[in-house]
């Protein structure tokens, strides 16, 4: 499928083949279509499948280039076999982008330990799994980039989300250590922390329009991010060589929050 026609800036990105774990919703979504508009090839995951070929239809619609995948992330042959797949049909693999997260909320002294395991598995075991598939890919290329998704709940200890902090600060500790272990293979990993309009926060505002207000308003710059334009963006500029130096890093995309 030809990218002749793809909207928007002068496409930084033409050539590289992107993974996007999450791909078919929300924020994993708003990166698929950024990416695909700046002319990267995306492989889009996610447990829905019929979600991510929502979104594939959407950037066939601006002559981009994606392929969608059912994997749920928390089986490591699932997530193997995606990344291959991915490789296969698009000649190799430039970035990965670990968006995928499941969770449970409740009080810390209810948190069971199948709690944990079902925030763990599709989190940090999730993203080292997918790291470790794609590592020859990226080394293939001479390096590329990876980008994990962290959480301002778990950075400021929001209550209630025990087992999601867990998970999330267990990510931007494996990122560390791979952006120092792979550094040396040209490889950058970072962390980004959103804060944007994502299903779970189009629920919180529709269940508690009250709420979600006050908790806009104390944002500084007052509003939610867009996950394409806000999110989506930033994700290309980690992907491009615009951040090339940056590695082993945590990128608050908070609206000062």
């Amino acid at each position: 499928m030809s990218t002749d026609n793809v909207d928007g800036p002068a496409r930084r990105l033409t050539g590289k083949v992107v993974l996007i774990t999450g791909a078919g919703q929300g924020i994993g979504r708003g990166i698929a279509l950024a990416l695909a508009r700046d002319g990267a090839s995306v492989a889009l995951v996610g447990r829905t499948v019929a979600k991510c070929e929502a979104v594939v239809s959407e950037i066939s619609a601006f002559h981009g280039t994606a392929i969608a995948m059912e994997c749920d992330v928390a089986d490591r042959a699932q997530i193997q076999r995606a990344v291959t797949t991915a490789a296969e049909r698009f000649g190799g693999l430039d970035a990965l982008i670990n968006n995928a997260q499941s969770t449970t909320q409740g009080p810390l002294a209810d948190v069971t330990a199948d709690d944990v395991e079902v925030s763990m598995r599709s989190g940090p075991l999730a993203a080292l799994w997918a790291m470790q598939a794609a590592l020859p890919l990226l080394r293939e290329r001479g390096g590329g980039s990876i980008v994990n998704f962290g959480s301002s709940s778990a950075i400021n200890g929001a209550p209630l989300f025990g087992a999601y902090a867990i998970a999330k600060e267990g990510i931007r500790g494996l990122s560390r250590v791979a952006a120092r272990e792979w550094g040396r293979y040209g490889i950058r990993v970072n962390v980004v922390v959103p804060t944007a309009l994502s299903p779970a926060a189009e629920q919180f505002r529709e269940e508690q329009p009250e709420r979600f207000k006050q908790h806009v308003k104390r944002l500084p710059l007052g509003r939610m991010g867009d996950p394409e334009t806000d999110i989506g963006r930033a994700v290309v500029a980690l992907v491009s060589d615009d951040l090339a130096y940056l590695t082993g890093d945590t990128l608050m995309l908070t609206g000062g929050e």
